[in-house]
C-alpha cells in the first residue's frame, strides 16, 4: 500500500483571495478579448497571455507596449473591460471554490481582484459563487498586482496584520504581490507553481479549513 503525503497545514487570522484562476476559470474569455486584443496591435498572443494574468488591464498594456501613452491605456483597458463583464460563456468554478467559500463563512477573508467591481460581480455570479462582503477591487487601489497594495488593503479592512494572512493566488502578478505583503501565498492552479508560492494545489478540492477557537484558522493544503 502507497503511503499517503500527511498535509501541509498553514495557520492564519485571514485570508485573502484572488478570483480569476482561483476561484473562478475565466480563461476562456481572458483568451478570446486578450488574444484579438493582440492581433489588433500586431502582437503575438501567446506572448500577450503570458503577460496578461493576474494584472489590470492597463497594467498589462504598459508592459507590452510601453512607449504607448497612459491615456490611451486607461481607455483601451475601460472599453476592453465592458466587453469582458459582457462576456461570461464558459465561466465557471474553479473546482471546490463553492465548498471552500462556504467554509469561510464567519471567518474573516476578503476577494482581493484586479476585475473592477462590475467584472467581478458579472463573473462570480456567472461561476454561482457568492461575493465575500469584503472586497478590494481595481477602484480600490492606485497600483496594480504585482504592487502589494491590493492584499496591504485587505489586511487592513479586515483589522489583522499582514503577516497573519494567507493569500490564495494563480498568477506570477499575484504571487509576487502576497509575498511582497510579508504573507503566505498558496497557490492555485497550473500557473502557479513555477512562480515560488509557499505552497502550491491544482485546485480547491485541496484545501480544508478548520477555525480554531483562539480566532486562528487552520488550513490543511494537499
Amino acid at each position: 500500500m502507497t503511503a499517503t503525503a500527511a498535509p501541509t497545514v498553514l495557520t492564519a487570522r485571514a485570508l485573502l483571495l484572488d478570483m480569476d484562476g482561483t476561484l473562478v476559470n475565466s480563461d476562456a474569455v481572458v483568451e478570446r478579448i486578450w488574444r484579438r486584443w493582440a492581433g489588433q496591435h500586431g502582437l503575438d498572443g501567446d506572448e500577450v497571455m503570458k503577460v496578461v494574468h493576474g494584472r489590470q488591464g492597463h497594467a498589462s498594456m504598459a508592459v507590452l507596449l510601453p512607449d504607448r501613452p497612459v491615456e490611451q491605456n486607461l481607455a483601451d483597458n475601460a472599453r476592453m473591460l465592458a466587453e469582458e463583464t459582457s462576456d461570461t460563456d464558459g465561466v465557471v468554478e474553479i473546482p471546490g471554490a463553492s465548498a471552500f467559500l462556504a467554509s469561510l463563512r464567519g471567518l474573516p477573508h476578503a476577494l482581493v481582484t484586479s476585475a473592477d467591481v462590475a467584472l467581478s460581480t458579472a463573473r462570480m455570479n456567472a461561476a454561482g459563487l457568492p461575493l465575500p462582503e469584503v472586497r478590494v477591487t481595481a477602484e480600490s487601489v492606485g497600483a496594480s498586482k504585482p504592487d502589494p497594495e491590493g492584499f496591504l488593503k485587505g489586511a487592513a479592512e479586515l483589522g489583522v496584520d499582514p503577516a497573519g494572512c494567507v493569500v490564495f493566488e494563480d498568477s506570477g502578478a499575484g504571487i509576487a504581490a502576497g509575498r511582497s505583503a510579508g504573507m503566505a501565498v498558496v497557490g492555485v492552479g497550473p500557473r502557479a507553481g513555477v512562480h515560488g508560492p509557499d505552497v502550491a494545489v491544482s485546485d480547491l478540492t485541496q484545501v480544508r479549513v478548520e477555525a480554531v477557537g483562539d480566532g486562528t484558522i487552520r488550513l490543511y493544503i494537499g
